[in-house]
C-alpha cells in the first residue's frame, strides 16, 4: 500500500503532454491492487490468502474474465484533447465526464496541428484507417493551409465574442480540432476496456497515444499486478474463433504446420471459400501469420 501512495503522490497533478498541447494528469484514485484482491475474497471467503497470493489472484481473475473487483478501484483524470478525439473519447459511456463549457467560458485558444511529417494518407482497405505518409513538401503545404484556416476561424470567433454574440453560437464554427478539457473519472474494469480499444493498433493515432499514456504512466504505476495482468492477457493476447481454431485443426491433421497461405484458403472455413472479399478469413489469416503458423514469406 505504501508504494501505491508515494505513486499517486508523485503522479497527482502532473501533466503528461500528448500531441502538440494536450495533456493528461491525474487528479485523484480510489483504492489500489489491494482494494481488488480485498473485493474478490469477499466471495471466496476466508482462507484464500493462503491458496493464492495476490498477484495470482489478480492474473486469475484478468485471465477468466472476473471483472466485477476491478470496480472496486477509480482513476480521476484531468484531460486536455481535441474535440475529435474527445468525441471517440466519450463513446465510452461507463465514466463520469465533466468538460469545460464553450456555453459559459470561451473557448480554449488552442487547437491540434499537425507538422509536415504528420500528414497521413487515408488507407484504401479500411475505411476508417490511414496508412502512411505524404511526402515532407506536400505536408508543409498541408500545415501551412492549417495554420491559415485555425488563425481565421479563431479571428471569426473571436470578433462574434467581441460583439457581444452569445458564446452559446459563436462557438459554432470552430474547427473539431480546438482543445477542450474535461475531468473523467472512471473505474478500473471500464478503464481497461477503454484502453484495450484505443490502445489497439487499429485505433486512430491520436486518441492512442492518449490511452497509451494513460496505461503506461498512470495505471501501470498505481496498479501494478492489475496492469501487469492486463497486458498479459487483453492487450497482448490472442482470441482464436471457433472458425479459426477448426481451420487450425484441418492444418494440422493435414501436416500443413506451419502452412502456406494457399494451404490456409484450402483448410478454411467454408463460408469463406469463393468470397473475393472476406474481412473475418483476412483477420484470421493475419492471426496465424503472427502465431507462426502461416509462413509470413506466402503472403502477398
Amino acid at each position: 500500500m505504501s508504494s501505491n501512495l508515494e505513486a499517486v503522490e508523485r503522479l497527482r497533478w502532473k501533466k503528461f503532454p500528448v500531441l502538440n498541447d494536450g495533456f493528461v494528469c491525474l487528479v485523484d484514485v480510489m483504492g489500489s491492487d489491494d482494494a481488488i484482491v480485498q473485493a474478490a475474497r469477499v466471495s471466496y471467503g476466508a482462507g484464500t490468502k493462503s491458496v493464492s497470493d495476490d498477484r495470482t489472484l489478480l492474473r486469475y481473475l484478468m485471465r477468466h474474465r472476473h471483472a466485477t473487483p476491478f470496480e472496486m478501484a477509480e482513476v480521476k483524470l484531468l484531460v486536455r484533447v481535441p474535440m475529435d478525439a474527445w468525441r471517440q473519447w466519450v463513446r465510452h459511456r461507463t465514466a463520469s465526464i465533466n468538460e469545460y463549457s464553450t456555453r459559459y467560458s470561451v473557448a480554449i485558444d488552442s487547437a491540434q496541428t499537425l507538422a509536415p511529417d504528420e500528414w497521413r494518407r487515408q488507407a484504401t482497405s479500411n475505411r476508417q484507417g490511414s496508412d502512411g505518409f505524404f511526402p515532407i513538401e506536400e505536408g508543409a503545404a498541408l500545415s501551412e493551409a492549417e495554420r491559415a484556416f485555425h488563425e481565421q476561424a479563431r479571428a471569426l470567433y473571436q470578433d462574434r465574442v467581441n460583439r457581444g454574440v452569445a458564446r452559446e453560437i459563436a462557438r459554432k464554427d470552430l474547427p473539431l480540432s480546438t482543445y477542450t478539457e474535461a475531468y473523467w473519472k472512471c473505474d478500473l474494469r471500464n478503464l481497461f476496456h477503454f484502453l484495450s480499444l484505443r490502445m489497439e493498433e487499429h485505433a486512430q493515432l491520436e486518441i492512442r497515444e492518449y490511452a497509451t499514456v494513460i496505461g503506461e504512466e498512470i495505471v501501470r504505476p498505481l496498479f501494478p499486478n492489475a496492469y501487469e495482468a492486463f497486458s498479459d492477457y487483453v492487450l497482448g493476447a490472442q482470441t482464436l474463433s471457433r472458425l479459426e481454431q477448426e481451420t487450425i485443426q484441418r492444418l494440422a491433421a493435414a501436416g500443413k504446420l506451419p502452412a502456406s497461405v494457399d494451404d490456409f484458403l484450402a483448410c478454411g472455413d467454408p463460408s469463406w471459400q469463393g468470397l473475393t472479399r472476406c474481412r473475418e478469413r483476412d483477420e484470421a489469416l493475419a492471426k496465424l501469420v503472427a502465431l507462426g503458423l502461416v509462413r509470413s514469406e506466402s503472403a502477398n
